[in-house]
């Protein structure tokens, strides 16, 4: 693997939710409300929506229409053929926390997490529940006590990998044919459970702090590691196998490019939404790797 880091795209505020589609790189800049896109070389930069409440998970209908969650006022997006965006999902009485990242499967199904409680509130972390919207757009709640349940990734064999950033850990799930979802287990343990519920005690006991991630095509996880600025390749079971550090915090990951071998990273120097939307100091970095892009998204 290639070690170097290169920068493809800076003054953003805070970026999340790499994915690539349709040979272009799409991401949500949280604070600048944007939904972008890029060439592979991070020129032809364009705004594809704009998402005054402040976008974050991306994904895809079967027929190619775009779907983004809407943070602030706690829905889920899809963008019509013209442009406008319309409500798929009304999340706001299921979720105790911002509605976040998400993975969408073949069928058009959405898994959706939350942050649970109020972060940059400062409150007590506290688990939330991961929910299901199907293309119809009915909300149905299919795990809880999920801590933090955040970057998510679905496997060729049809598990869903959750990652809980504040539980040291990866769960999985099978994906029933209705899906719902059997079989939980952790995929990868870094550390125990926090105890106690205050941020402050919780943030130190990070051993790693799941945050966006994607699979390569042996079965591995890149995730970033929110709190260590770093991000790791994982194999089941929590084997660390490779790791980069991009030089500052890193929030998310995946792999793109046409060749699936370009790992895009979301950097930034932290997540503290003042200190970010205050500032442009985010940015889009990439390093090369030999195993190229697996599974969804």
């Amino acid at each position: 693997m290639a070690t170097d880091v290169q920068t493809l795209v800076t003054d953003l505020s805070f970026a999340e939710c790499p994915r690539w589609h349709e040979r272009r790189l799409w991401f949500v800049d949280f604070y600048t409300h944007a939904v972008s896109s890029c060439a592979e070389d991070g020129s032809d930069l364009r705004v594809e929506a704009h998402v005054p409440q402040q976008p974050s998970g991306l994904g895809w209908l079967p027929d190619g229409r775009l779907l983004v969650v809407s943070m602030r006022d706690r829905r889920l997006l899809r963008r019509e053929a013209d442009g406008t965006l319309v409500t798929h999902a009304d999340l706001s009485a299921h979720v105790t926390g911002h509605p976040n990242d998400m993975v969408v499967d073949e069928q058009g199904r959405a898994f959706v997490g939350n942050f649970g409680f109020d972060l940059m509130g400062g409150a007590d972390v506290a688990p939330a529940v991961l929910l299901r919207v199907d293309p119809d757009g009915t909300v149905t709640q299919v795990a809880d006590d999920l801590w933090f349940p955040n970057g998510s990734v679905i496997t060729p064999e049809g598990t869903l990998l959750v990652d809980e950033t504040f539980g040291n850990r990866v769960t999985a799930f099978d994906i029933a044919a209705d899906g719902s979802l059997t079989d939980r287990r952790v995929w990868a343990r870094f550390g125990e459970l926090p105890t106690g519920r205050a941020l402050a005690d919780v943030l130190p006991q990070l051993v790693v702090a799941p945050d966006g991630c994607g699979l390569d095509a042996e079965g591995c996880l890149w995730v970033a590691d929110a709190t260590n600025g770093r991000v790791l390749r994982v194999r089941e079971g929590g084997e660390v196998l490779e790791e980069v550090h991009p030089g500052t915090g890193v929030f998310a990951c995946q792999l793109v490019g046409d060749d699936g071998r370009t790992l895009v990273m979301c950097c930034a120097p932290d997540f503290d939404e003042h200190a970010r939307s205050a500032a442009r100091e985010a940015s889009l970095r990439t390093v090369r790797v030999d195993v190229p892009h697996g599974g969804r998204p």
